[in-house]
């Protein structure tokens, strides 16, 4: 999971090539997240890239799956 990236259309803006960095403590294994193809760690931190077209989204699954951002760090774009 670590530096697992969260895909989504690209618009052709300056926003649509912008990616964050979620730091994600407390997720927990439950219904949400046995559809993964990987297993929860409650201990920890996970790391999340995200798109920032989709960043209220991934906030709004992350919680839902009982996580809690810890750290938001945008990532440098080598344009």
């Amino acid at each position: 999971m670590l530096g697992q990236v969260a895909g989504g259309s690209s618009a052709n803006t300056g926003a649509g090539n912008r990616y964050f960095r979620y730091e994600v403590a407390g997720l927990r294994q439950s219904e949400a997240t046995d559809d993964m193809n990987y297993q929860i760690r409650e201990s920890g931190s996970v790391f999340i890239t995200v798109p920032y077209s989709r960043m209220n989204e991934e906030m709004q699954r992350i919680t839902r799956m009982g996580g809690k951002i810890v750290n938001i760090q945008p990532i440098a774009n080598n344009d």
